[in-house]
């Protein structure tokens, strides 16, 4: 046959490439195309079909093949050729060539390419399954190179797999991608975990209902978070700044990112998952009633509870009530607005005296120094439980191998990895202890604001600010007298410090023989 000659046949050009990506990036596709239209014309055939994928070479299930299995079913009788640029494009594995091999045949086609002489005699069957074999072997290499280097990157700290909610990567050089923070989902789910660690967040549905409350969290098609997603991100270490990836034998260690929280709270929250599970807190009613549970009924030292009353002419009331049986107030509803009115008459009076401010301001100032200073002993102090873990860890190994009983192996392997999560943590506060305390002027500040006015916070739209005034404001729970209002309650030690409040006493302490104690910094 001469060179452009027509043979009278029509031709299908089917092109693959193993990933989506590469349909972006390059021309390979219409590389290839090109390459197996001018084969087709130096064949005398006419390309009537170009059939694309972008699927990985060991599967057959593509939606190119079967739409091109389907039409050379259909001009079965032309005889119609298949033109591949090589056999790597059909399939990179030989089970998966073999059956598409077949499927071609029985639907009518024959196979050529500008790359291998197809045929059925016995050497021509050879070859084609040779270099089948081969680019299956090529594939199955890549895979293993990949995931080997993948694998040697995870050891040295870095996560190679897709960025999870909270971060993105970030090319940062000589270190390749690295995760960073992806603002402002890195302090929503900061603030959630934060939140379950302290309990703030009772259940894992309060973490849920915390994070619908921001829009920007992703979320599925119907607009829910799932359960799982809460769970995944609970038991994720990778927010507290390590990796770990047990299907390559990655143990926990270290990460090459900034965490979202510390390594200490990840455990916390651990041990909250493990234990005890708890009914979730009812939203609503906590939010149309903040004091709810925090005023105890006077006349059985129980907490109130609330609720919305319907009247008869269908207004909604609110209303705090005791509902313990056998109280003499049982069922006696208070109005919202009494209760929370002499709350917030309450409150206002903690305002503290400016003599004692500045009292208080130099007894901080010394007490930061005297932090500081202890932080360094602390510092060396952790440093050497490092290293005496280091030793245990150590004797534990010789002991492994030592012994012949499966079950004290096991025994010693749990050991040595609570030794080595002990030893995440005293790492992690070390070099938490090594960093610069802050500015003591800011932190005085922030210390400072919410004892110079808590009503300032109580104001506040979010309802985990009020719940943390009543907590840092009074000491005991608070108490309600029906018919008398809300008795003198305890209040904390600060305000007692820093202001006379009473509901009888309005003078303040002498400073003479005062005796602060030592507040909590959070250095």
């Amino acid at each position: 046959m001469k060179h452009g000659a027509s043979s009278g046949k029509i031709a299908v050009i089917y092109c693959r490439v193993s990933s989506s990506k590469q349909t972006t990036r390059g021309d390979g596709l219409s590389s290839q195309e090109t390459r197996c239209r001018e084969f087709a014309g130096y064949r005398g055939h006419e390309v009537v079909k170009v059939f694309k994928d972008d699927a990985s070479g060991g599967l057959i299930d593509r939606p190119g093949m079967k739409a091109m299995l389907a039409f050379i079913r259909l001009k079965r009788k032309a005889s119609p050729v298949v033109v591949i640029d090589d056999i790597s494009r059909l399939a990179r594995g030989l089970e998966a060539h073999l059956q598409l091999r077949a499927a071609i045949g029985s639907a009518g086609g024959t196979l050529e390419s500008p790359s291998i002489e197809f045929g059925e005699d016995s050497d021509s069957l050879l070859v084609e399954n040779l270099l089948a074999s081969v680019s299956q072997h090529q594939r199955q290499k890549n895979g293993e190179q990949t995931k080997n280097r993948m694998r040697a990157r995870a050891l040295n700290g870095y996560w190679v797999f897709q960025a999870p909610t909270g971060y993105r990567y970030e090319r940062q050089r000589g270190c390749g991608n690295v995760l960073v923070r992806d603002e402002p989902l890195a302090s929503i789910i900061a603030e959630a975990l934060e939140g379950f660690a302290s309990e703030r967040f009772g259940t894992q549905v309060e973490v849920k209902r915390f994070l619908e409350d921001y829009p920007e969290f992703p979320r599925q098609r119907s607009g829910d978070i799932p359960n799982q997603r809460v769970k995944e991100l609970l038991t994720q270490p990778l927010y507290a700044g390590h990796i770990e990836v047990p299907r390559w034998d990655v143990p926990m260690r270290k990460g090459q990112h900034e965490g979202l929280i510390s390594f200490e709270t990840f455990q916390t929250i651990q041990e909250r998952l493990n234990g005890k599970a708890r009914a979730p807190v009812r939203r609503n009613i906590n939010e149309d009633f903040p004091l709810r549970g925090a005023i105890c009924c006077a006349d059985c030292d129980q907490p109130l509870t609330a609720n919305w009353s319907k009247s008869r002419n269908g207004n909604r009331h609110p209303y705090y009530l005791c509902r313990t049986k056998g109280c003499v107030s049982e069922a006696k509803s208070i109005r919202r607005a009494e209760v929370e009115g002499a709350f917030e008459s309450l409150l206002k009076k903690l305002v503290p005296s400016r003599d004692l401010f500045e009292l208080a301001e130099m007894i901080f100032r010394d007490l930061w120094e005297q932090r500081l200073e202890a932080r360094k002993a602390h510092r060396k102090s952790m440093a050497a439980e490092v290293s005496q873990i280091d030793r245990k860890v150590e004797q534990l190994l010789d002991r492994i191998v030592e012994t012949e009983s499966d079950s004290v192996v096991k025994a010693y392997e749990n050991r040595i990895r609570d030794l080595e999560s002990e030893k995440l943590i005293l790492n992690e506060k070390v070099e938490n202890c090594g960093r610069e305390a802050g500015d003591y002027a800011s932190s005085f500040r922030t210390a400072m604001s919410f004892l110079g006015s808590p009503w300032n916070l109580w104001v506040s739209d979010r309802l985990e600010d009020k719940h943390a005034v009543i907590k840092l404001a009074f000491s005991e729970q608070l108490s309600w007298k029906r018919g008398e209002g809300l008795r003198t309650p305890e209040i904390a030690l600060p305000f007692k410090a820093l202001q006379g409040f009473s509901a009888s006493k309005e003078e303040l302490a002498r400073p003479t023989g005062f005796e602060p104690v030592a507040p909590r910094l959070g250095i």
